[in-house]
């Protein structure tokens, strides 16, 4: 479904949920161009919607469950 034009730069703890100001996890470019932050909660919420507006999701809750003090995926 989706198509990455551009390396994605990674969120980070400033980066905010335009629906409820926590934590993003989750950044939605737009079919119409721009894009939309949500935290995971919001992400899972809109995601049917969201993904008929997307041109690419980029999907990073699994920080969530990560073990504290490193990044998943490492070691």
């Amino acid at each position: 479904m989706t198509t990455v034009l551009t390396p994605a730069t990674p969120l980070t703890a400033a980066d905010r949920c335009d629906r409820c100001n926590a934590q993003a996890y989750l950044r939605v470019v737009l079919l119409s161009g721009g894009e939309l932050l949500f935290c995971a909660h919001h992400g899972r919420k809109f995601e049917p919607e969201l993904k008929k507006i997307a041109a690419e999701i980029q999907d990073e809750t699994e920080k969530l469950t990560a073990p504290a003090g490193t990044e998943a995926g490492e070691g």
